[in-house]
């Protein structure tokens, strides 16, 4: 299996300006668990997480004040749509993170988590099970 079959394709896009309470409400209100962070400004992408989010509450800090770009990962590592399911799973353990940006042609077309890399891998064994009954 390939990252384009397992990834989400509802990509949250959001600006460095948007506070976390904002960039939490989106996130909540799609149902994901990162954003990617268009910075036009800075010249690239980055990808803001719910862990993010959490450690900035847990910090004490105010999610009506601190924005998007103060907790954004630019360092970010990016997977292409035709990658294994195991190659991006290497990445994630090799970075110590759950979401991978994915990319094509240079534009974001969605977003890996390790929970789509588990559902994927769960259908198949159900299907590989299926056929062995």
């Amino acid at each position: 299996m390939y990252v384009r079959d397992a990834m989400s394709t509802v990509v949250l896009t959001i600006g460095p300006a948007h506070t976390l309470r904002q960039a939490a409400h989106l996130m909540a209100a799609r149902r994901v668990g990162a954003a990617v962070v268009l910075d036009a400004d800075a010249g690239g992408l980055g990808i803001l997480t719910e862990r993010d989010i959490l450690n900035s509450l847990g910090a004490g800090e105010n999610p009506d004040r601190e924005t998007a770009q103060s907790h954004t990962t630019t360092d970010v590592v990016f997977a292409a749509p035709e990658w294994t399911l195991d190659e991006a799973a290497a990445a994630m353990v090799h970075g110590g993170f759950r979401h991978l940006i994915v990319l094509d042609d240079r534009e974001p077309v969605g977003v890996v988590s390790v929970r789509d890399i588990m559902r994927c891998r769960s259908a198949a064994r159900e299907r590989a099970t299926a056929v062995l009954a």
